[in-house]
């Protein structure tokens, strides 16, 4: 609404997982900006390992690019997530309060053996995005630590640890509307 865009909004309810028919999808549709988030469903669903991310990162992104070569490109890593900045998945429901809650059951020493952590995702898509970049200059890359970081979490805490409410969204959204801009200026 802020940026003035219509949006296709493949959001998948935590199965985010870089599958290639999701980016066959973003590739079939017709788009002046693309925008993509990888992190959270990766990390809380123990899905792969550092070794791993990479390659699909930049799978996902050639499937996207090979119908898209000119059209900007966002990468957005994950929100801030306490649970899981440093903690790798998965995650389990926790009902010791009485309500629904999540933990991760991860162990931190496992980090070093390759399991992912936001922290760890955070570092891989950075790291992809400045080596396309390279030669793609149209690709650009969001911290969402940049859209909301810990201090944010402390204000507007998850309600189960694990997912931003309303008016978490609401700021999320309010500090990507200027990237948006941007990008959307730059192309006309």
């Amino acid at each position: 609404r802020h940026a003035d865009v219509d949006l296709h909004n493949l959001g998948l309810g935590g199965s985010a997982l870089l599958d290639p028919f999701v980016a066959r999808t973003i590739a079939g549709l017709e788009a002046d900006i693309i925008s993509v988030k990888f992190g959270i469903n990766l990390v809380n669903a123990d899905l792969m390992r550092r070794r791993a991310l990479g390659p699909a990162v930049h799978g996902f992104l050639d499937t996207i690019r090979d119908a898209h070569p000119d059209t900007p490109l966002i990468v957005m890593s994950s929100v801030c997530c306490p649970i899981q900045e440093s903690t790798p998945g998965p995650l389990a429901p926790d009902f010791s309060d009485g309500t629904m809650k999540f933990v991760a059951t991860g162990d931190p020493a496992e980090v070093a053996a390759g399991k992912l952590t936001l922290e760890v995702v955070r570092e891989e898509l950075a790291a992809v995005v400045a080596q396309r970049a390279v030669d793609d200059p149209r690709l650009s890359y969001v911290d969402g630590l940049d859209l909301f970081g810990p201090a944010d979490v402390g204000e507007l805490p998850y309600a189960d640890n694990l997912h931003p409410g309303a008016q978490a969204h609401r700021r999320i959204a309010e500090r990507f509307v200027p990237t948006l801009r941007q990008v959307r200026d730059s192309i006309g």
